[in-house]
């Protein structure tokens, strides 16, 4: 009898949890598709109110290929690696409303220190600080600066560490070094996002900043982390919007090999 009343008691927590996610993304789709107000947009551009309402509010947020969550997580990488500070304000509060951490949106910066530059993130630290600090975020809800690190594949890292070697060793030695480590050794091991999520965030911030030769190399690394091909390809989709329709399909073809070499190795 205890256990029929637990399974109960457990069936109906998360027949709950199952509710609020559900409600939660449907209010999180429901987005304005800017800072602005549709009003102030109005008043330039009747038209880019409307494309923002149809095509970004009630189209693009509204499909499934990527989660809510996912899908801010794109936008405010973009956002970040395109410097937009005021937008970015925007989409930090949307993320959070959808169920991205403070901690992820903390480390989700410091991840594109690296990979959109130190000047890009000390802009986003502005903006996330205002938010953190209106919604009652304290340091003991962000990452340590030092944590326990996930687990290193020995394998794939040494691998990454020959190329590298090989290809930009005789050029410079110091971008080997700095590569290495703090890059592979401490901030991709670094637990607060996971590897999928840290791909996701990476791919985003290329995507937006044209940056197609880097691109295949850690679209397939995301890949291999758990990134879905319609996920990747819905990225791209995302990215028109937010970094421009030349970035979309500069990306295009580039992810479009990635899929079709992994989709061959299958065969």
């Amino acid at each position: 009898m205890k256990n029929v009343i637990a399974a109960a008691a457990l069936s109906l927590v998360l027949s709950d949890f199952a509710y609020a996610n559900e409600q939660r993304d449907e209010a999180m789709m429901k987005i304005t598709p800017s800072t602005l107000t549709d009003a102030d947009i109005q008043a330039v551009s009747p038209a880019l109110a409307r494309f923002g309402r149809e095509a970004i509010s009630n189209d693009l947020w509204q499909r499934d290929a990527l989660s809510a969550r996912d899908r801010s997580i794109v936008t405010m990488a973009m956002l970040i690696a395109r410097n937009q500070p005021e937008e970015l304000k925007h989409y930090i509060a949307v993320a959070l409303d959808s169920g991205v951490t403070p901690a992820e949106v903390s480390e989700i910066i410091t991840h594109l220190a690296f990979y959109a530059g130190w000047p890009n993130a000390m802009s986003a630290v502005s903006v996330a600080k205002a938010i953190f600090e209106a919604r009652g975020v304290t340091a003991e809800s962000l990452p340590a600066a030092s944590p326990t690190l996930l687990p290193l594949n020995e394998q794939v890292e040494k691998q990454r560490a020959d190329t590298v070697e090989k290809n930009v060793g005789p050029i410079s030695p110091g971008l080997v070094k700095f590569t290495a480590d703090p890059l592979f050794l401490d901030l991709w091991q670094r637990p607060a996002l996971t590897p999928r999520d840290r791909s996701l965030v990476t791919v985003s911030a290329l995507i937006a900043a044209g940056q197609s030769a880097q691109i295949g190399y850690h679209l397939n690394r995301a890949m291999d982390n758990g990134l879905s091909a319609e996920e990747a390809g819905e990225v791209v989709a995302q990215a028109a919007f937010y970094a421009g329709w030349p970035n979309a399909f500069t990306a295009a073809p580039v992810v479009g090999e990635v899929l079709r070499s992994r989709e061959s190795k299958t065969e």
